[in-house]
């Protein structure tokens, strides 16, 4: 018998993977992406104005590079901005 703990008998192991769906490329195929539109860019970045990783976004990698070099154009141009605004 191939128990992993003198306690479990049979085959009920059963490691602690997760196994997730993948999610949708919002980009689908694009390879370009235009800083002007700031709202879409909004997508990226969370409420304090962090850029999201791509396991958030599901982009892949080399579109989560335009979209970083998009976004601070975006930021340079004064487009979006560098942080969230403070409500105090």
């Amino acid at each position: 018998m191939n128990a992993i703990h003198p306690m479990q008998t049979g085959n009920t192991f059963k490691p602690n993977k997760k196994t997730g769906k993948r999610k949708q490329n919002p980009l689908k195929d694009q390879r370009v992406v235009d800083y002007l539109d700031a709202k879409y860019l909004s997508r990226f970045t969370n409420d304090q104005g962090k850029i999201l990783p791509r396991r958030i976004t599901g982009v892949t990698a080399f579109q989560q590079r335009l979209i970083a070099q998009a976004v601070k154009y975006a930021r340079h141009l004064a487009l979006m901005p560098f942080v969230a605004q403070d409500i105090n």
